[in-house]
């Protein structure tokens, strides 16, 4: 998602609602600890240099329960990070506590935000000699003789 799709949900929702990918609800009583710029220089394995650039927001969870970050709140720390740090509309990337720190994509999901899972990929899969997957297909999914065109006497050739 990026940085303007949630300002306009922002602008729409009373409550902020969080949900993780398991569906469970991230703890009414988060704060939003930064917003930032990361910025991504990198050579891929198949020698491509590349940069990318991310918005970055971290949800933390303290003992504060009765804690509650309003929708226009949220908004008005996303107007000092365009105002002070950068005004590009980039992919938000959300950083949230479970083992370790996750990373996630966002997403809307009906009234609330879905944390959406995010995963590594090769950018070079040509170079590293990964084959294309192939098509798996079972046997009992195929058509049988009876059903296929190209029988003897079928009529298609």
């Amino acid at each position: 998602m990026k940085l303007s799709t949630l300002k306009r949900f922002l602008e729409t929702t009373q409550d902020l609602t969080i949900q993780l990918p398991n569906g469970a609800l991230v703890p009414a009583h988060f704060h939003i600890t930064e917003i930032g710029l990361l910025s991504k220089h990198f050579i891929d394995c198949g020698g491509t240099v590349r940069e990318e650039k991310f918005a970055s927001m971290q949800i933390w969870t303290a003992n504060d329960l009765e804690h509650r970050l309003a929708p226009a709140k949220l908004n008005s720390i996303i107007a000092i990070y365009e105002k002070t740090i950068s005004q590009e509309d980039l992919e938000l990337e959300v950083e949230y506590q479970s083992d370790t720190i996750g990373k996630y994509g966002l997403a809307i999901n009906g009234d609330r935000l879905q944390l959406m899972p995010t995963q590594t990929n090769c950018l070079a899969q040509d170079h590293c000699g990964i084959p294309k997957e192939k098509l798996k297909v079972n046997l009992s999914e195929l058509a049988t003789a009876s059903e296929s065109c190209c029988t003897p006497g079928g009529g298609c050739c």
